[in-house]
């Protein structure tokens, strides 16, 4: 089963490294991976997905994660009602005769043409793991000569008692290990 894990990180070097290790040591496979700066600075937010055989390997990666020393907080969103999206940028081969049906599809699917040349377009569609699936599927028979995903990003659905105060994250929370600069 595949888990969605959000784990917010200090936004130093060497992070992701340790993450992707923790992942690598284990032979766990990372289905999607997405990194990106939160609203909090020194704070960056991990989008991890997983295929974790059952609650058990879920836990236990969570609690794995929470070893690491530049792991703020880690959420697992596979139960919860979470919005998940990802973004796709799609080169797909385009003549004279098949472009009006590619930009009818990229219409189907609320995609834009981002580049349009005389032997491609290139679109770009935001959308769950399974939209953008069926898009590909849907031009793989006018050839798509390349693909680049980012990833999937999640975030709890809902207003205020869903969400956590980020600022509650910062390096002055945690103990003192010797390594980090607190305030005093």
């Amino acid at each position: 089963m595949l888990h969605t894990f959000v784990a917010y990180v200090e936004d130093k070097p060497g992070v992701l490294n340790r993450v992707a290790s923790l992942f690598r040591r284990r032979a766990y496979n990372i289905e999607s991976l997405a990194v990106g700066h939160t609203n909090l600075p020194g704070v960056s937010r991990m989008t991890i997905i997983v295929d974790a055989a059952g609650e058990d390997v879920a836990r236990h990666i969570e609690a794995n994660l929470y070893k690491l020393v530049n792991v703020l907080r880690v959420d697992d969103l596979t139960r919860l009602e979470a919005v998940a999206r990802e973004m796709a940028l799609i080169k797909v081969k385009a003549t004279k005769k098949t472009r009006g049906e590619i930009v009818q599809i990229a219409d189907i699917f609320r995609a834009n043409i981002v580049d349009d040349a005389p032997d491609n377009l290139v679109l770009e569609i935001t959308g769950t793991v399974e939209e953008v699936d069926r898009l590909l599927k849907m031009l793989d028979q006018f050839g798509v000569s390349d693909v680049q995903r980012t990833g999937v990003i999640a975030m709890l659905r809902g207003g205020d008692e869903n969400t956590y105060d980020l600022s509650l994250l910062t390096e002055t929370t945690r103990p003192n290990d010797g390594n980090m600069q607190t305030e005093a």
